[in-house]
């Protein structure tokens, strides 16, 4: 007796469908036609099954804060730290743990089931390191949720921030963070970038820095985190997330640093909704779109992950866990609209971003883990361009999340009474 069988399920990158066996929280089987008795069983109707949908950058001790202690009238990067700054001495470990479970019970719903979670450290209470602690444990059966210790304020810019990164490692944070653009100078920034390699290595922990969020063109602290990568033996434990100064920089120091970092083996993770909304604020025009450069550094062989960032917050009011989204605004901001291209967004809110986290590949196939999303489209590149609806989320074996499909019901003379939005899809493609 299998403990689940999803039926006639689109893989991805197949143009068949597929019945899927799940014993013991496993794929037990997968094949054209699976004739076995299931104590459930999901009909997916030719519809996309695919991985989990993975975010590997997000501020989870923020989400849902928006207007609190007030709204981000400039829309800016800097208003946002600003803002935050106000709230941070108002947090209470119980008002940050329960808007983080409301945001994961949403990201559930989204079939999103691994997030990287970014904590400010620069906090002497340590306020959303104990709350978040404690949400790790409690979503531990359904979302892979890692902690980087963030020393919001600049490692040297804050008097505290190194003791408190310590303290909130200590405790159990997985990994070390920093933000060296934010430093008072350049050099600082190089400097915390260093120290905070270090740290990484000495501790045997992965590093994730936020780099060059900005639009100076001087701002090239990626530079130096793919250098300490390579001395300190970092390499694909390191991730430069933002990178957003490299749509600043000219194209002659791009051909150098690109193949750099690609030398390093450091991921990237840019954040297309809020990368393209909070830079290019000083512009007139021509505005720049604020994105980094994704193509060239695909191209190079980096393994480039697209992140949410932030959902209803100081930063950005917007935001609904939604990675499809997260893709779809990608393919848009890049722009990149060839079908391999747009296929790839779709890799990048899962395999990639499950890479950049340093998580198993969460490709479906016989004896994984049977976590999946049965996606309202019959392929990715559909599933990016309707922000496919989730019709279930499963976690090792288990049926978290289901939603109905939807249809718009027409009143038309001699028209169809329905319309699916999948049934617009071109025949699926490899």
């Amino acid at each position: 007796m299998l403990d689940l069988l999803v039926k006639s399920g689109r893989l991805v990158g197949s143009r068949q469908p597929v019945d899927i066996a799940v014993k013991d929280g496993r794929i037990a089987d997968i094949a054209p036609v699976i004739d076995a008795a299931a104590r459930r069983v999901l009909d997916a109707g030719g519809c996309l099954v695919s991985p989990p949908f993975v975010d590997p950058h997000f501020h989870m001790d923020a989400t849902l804060s928006l207007g609190l202690p007030r709204l981000n009238r400039s829309g800016t990067l800097l208003e946002g730290i600003a803002l935050w700054g106000e709230l941070k001495p108002l947090l209470t470990v119980e008002a940050v743990m329960e808007r983080a479970l409301r945001y994961c019970d949403l990201a559930v719903a989204q079939g999103l089931l691994a997030i990287r979670s970014h904590v400010d450290v620069c906090d002497d209470r340590l306020t959303a390191t104990h709350a978040l602690i404690e949400v790790r444990k409690r979503v531990a059966p359904y979302i892979d949720l890692q902690l980087v210790a963030f020393p919001q304020d600049g490692l040297y810019r804050s008097p505290d921030a190194e003791a408190n990164l310590l303290r909130a490692l200590d405790l159990g944070l997985d990994v070390v963070g920093g933000i060296p653009h934010f430093e008072r100078t350049m050099e600082d920034g190089a400097r915390s970038v260093r120290r905070l390699c270090e740290i990484a290595a000495d501790r045997g922990l992965p590093i994730d820095l936020h780099c060059d969020e900005s639009d100076d063109p001087m701002s090239r602290h990626v530079e130096t985190l793919a250098a300490e990568a390579i001395r300190c033996g970092l390499r694909e434990r390191a991730v430069g997330s933002h990178c957003t100064s490299m749509h600043s920089v000219d194209n002659y120091y791009a051909s150098k640093l690109i193949p750099l970092i690609a030398e390093s083996g450091i991921h990237v993770i840019p954040n297309p909704l809020i990368n393209i909304t909070l830079q290019g604020r000083s512009d007139t025009y021509p505005r720049r779109r604020g994105l980094t450069r994704v193509a060239e550094l695909r191209a190079a062989g980096v393994n480039v992950a697209f992140g949410q960032d932030c959902t209803m917050d100081p930063w950005y009011s917007l935001g609904s866990a939604d990675m499809l989204e997260v893709a779809h605004m990608g393919v848009h901001a890049v722009p990149m609209t060839s079908r391999e291209a747009m296929a790839w967004a779709f890799d990048s809110v899962t395999q990639n971003g499950a890479r950049a986290m340093g998580l198993p590949d969460p490709t479906l196939r016989k004896g994984g883990p049977a976590s999946m999303v049965i996606l309202q489209a019959r392929d990715p590149i559909e599933a990016v361009r309707l922000k496919a609806t989730r019709l279930a989320v499963i976690r090792n074996g288990k049926v978290l999340a289901e939603t109905p499909a939807r249809r718009a019901t027409l009143s038309l003379e001699g028209r169809p009474a329905s319309v699916d939005p999948a049934a617009y899809a071109p025949a699926a493609e490899d």
